[in-house]
């Protein structure tokens, strides 16, 4: 073992997307580790103010098995979003017509859906950095090409996400009942950016 083994900072893991975003650092999407990164996980979707994850009264271990269940699905993807090394937020995708959402709606080629849960910060919130941090996000969305639509499901009683939805661009869609929720449909296309 070399000698300083022990201080030596985890390898830097390699990001499906990176972008410099002026202002405000760079955003790393990298994917979801789930036995490195369950805990911190864990630590955010079980927070009060991540109710509208589902999550609140996950363990650790049920943590693991569902980022392990996502992890081995083609058409799901669980990342980590890093602003300069640090992370901030956790960001899924997935194909609708793969997921529940899609038996709620008429799915379009080129529908991509998408979650976010920013993580918890200390202190007061900054200002301008969700709006950063989602601008990135949906840049790496609409870097494939087969992606011409964002479709998001957010819970209809989080207020606060739809109405940053419809101020990034989102429109609304119809309200539909998915098994855990009653949830609000908002679409974004190439063109309402």
């Amino acid at each position: 073992m070399p000698p300083d083994a022990h201080t030596t900072a985890p390898a830097r893991r390699d990001a499906v997307y990176e972008q410099v975003v002026e202002g405000f650092g760079t955003v790393r999407v990298v994917p979801v580790d789930p036995p490195a990164d369950a805990e911190l996980i864990h630590s955010w979707v079980t927070e009060e103010r991540a109710r509208f994850w589902g999550m609140l009264d996950a363990s650790v271990p049920r943590v693991l098995e569902l980022y392990d269940y996502v992890d081995s699905l083609d058409t799901h993807h669980a990342y980590l979003v890093h602003r300069d090394d640090r992370p901030v937020a956790l960001f899924q995708t997935y194909e609708p017509e793969a997921d529940p959402v899609g038996e709620c709606y008429d799915v379009q080629p080129g529908d991509f859906g998408v979650h976010l849960l920013i993580g918890p910060t200390a202190g007061a919130g900054e200002r301008g950095f969700t709006a950063a941090l989602l601008s990135a996000l949906l840049a790496y969305a609409f870097s494939d090409p087969r992606h011409t639509r964002i479709v998001a499901e957010p819970d209809i009683h989080n207020d606060k996400v739809i109405d940053r939805l419809l101020r990034t661009g989102f429109t609304l869609g119809p309200e539909i009942d998915l098994p855990e929720k009653r949830a609000r449909l908002l679409f974004l296309t190439r063109d309402d950016r």
